[in-house]
């Protein structure tokens, strides 16, 4: 069992796990010219499958498959689809940093779904820190050099910037399920059916969208699964070690990551647009954590 509230090895896993899924985005895009994303989404799932499956019978806990709230994980895995589908599409017409800094918005969009979904009331505080976020959308997608520049036509960037800031909605409707499965779910057993479950709809679209890989796309494609399933156990390891709160500022250590392999592996240097708009996004999302943390001794303390 992993220890609790351990801050110093949820850092460290939490640190692994933004790297590998840094890593694994880069091999998307490297793949991206000549492998349509449906396909590269089946491999994501189908190879990450293996990993899980051996968590699974390293604890001989087979149970882990046991549910009764089988309509959930897949309302819960279709929208992760949708969310992964997003981000893959994205990765094919945008930089690495600027794909990286737009999916950010998550947080932005939790705090506005709580609304409807939650019957949640969102004060002063958060609505600032949501406005301050959308402010960061619209200078990374209006600043100097958003649209020119690039191989591809404006229209097509627009669209990538559209598509990646939609995966923040699909993925903040992913983040409210899942807390409603954790509230009698294990997150293994979450993880467990997010992977079964996405690579049957992936291999659903499969035959539409089929390119039989090369020797080394195949590879590649295997480093998709694998690094992204190591990359899924790290990070629910190291939300079993340390509160989420304790967590939130070392998941955006990903855009240091995105711009440096950008930045070496892609010849994409960030512009001061990208970086301005990635840290008020940052800031957003920072601020809204705090305000959790606020209203949670709130809650403790009434």
């Amino acid at each position: 069992m992993p220890l609790r509230h351990d801050i110093r090895r949820g850092a460290l896993l939490m640190l692994g796990a933004t790297a590998l899924f840094t890593i694994m985005s880069a091999i998307i895009k490297g793949v991206s010219d000549s492998i349509h994303f449906i396909e590269v989404m089946f491999f994501r799932s189908a190879f990450a499958l293996p990993v899980m499956l051996f968590i699974a019978a390293r604890g001989r806990d087979w149970g882990l498959l046991r549910t009764r709230r089988f309509p959930a994980h897949v309302v819960r895995a279709f929208t992760g689809t949708m969310a992964q589908g997003c981000s893959f599409y994205a990765l094919t017409v945008l930089p690495l940093a600027e794909q990286t800094a737009l999916t950010y918005t998550t947080p932005l969009f939790v705090t506005l779904l709580s609304i409807p979904f939650l019957g949640e009331r969102v004060g002063i505080h958060r609505w600032s820190a949501v406005l301050l976020g959308f402010a960061g959308i619209m200078v990374i997608a209006l600043g100097e050099g958003a649209f020119q520049g690039g191989s591809l036509p404006d229209r097509v960037v627009a669209i990538g910037m559209a598509v990646a800031v939609a995966q923040g909605v699909w993925s903040a409707m992913t983040t409210l399920l899942v807390r409603s499965l954790s509230a009698t779910e294990s997150s293994a057993t979450i993880v467990l059916w997010q992977s079964l479950l996405m690579t049957a709809f992936t291999l659903a679209a499969l035959p539409f969208f089929w390119t039989t890989p090369s020797p080394l796309e195949w590879l590649l494609l295997i480093l998709v699964g694998l690094v992204g399933g190591v990359a899924q156990v790290m990070l629910t390891e190291a939300y079993a070690s340390a509160q989420v709160s304790a967590l939130g500022p070392y998941s955006y250590t990903s855009i240091l990551w995105s711009v440096a392999i950008g930045w070496v592996v892609f010849s994409d240097a960030p512009g001061l647009s990208t970086l301005a708009g990635a840290a008020l996004i940052v800031a957003s999302g920072l601020y809204i954590l705090h305000r959790e943390l606020v209203r949670a001794r709130q809650r403790r303390g009434g």
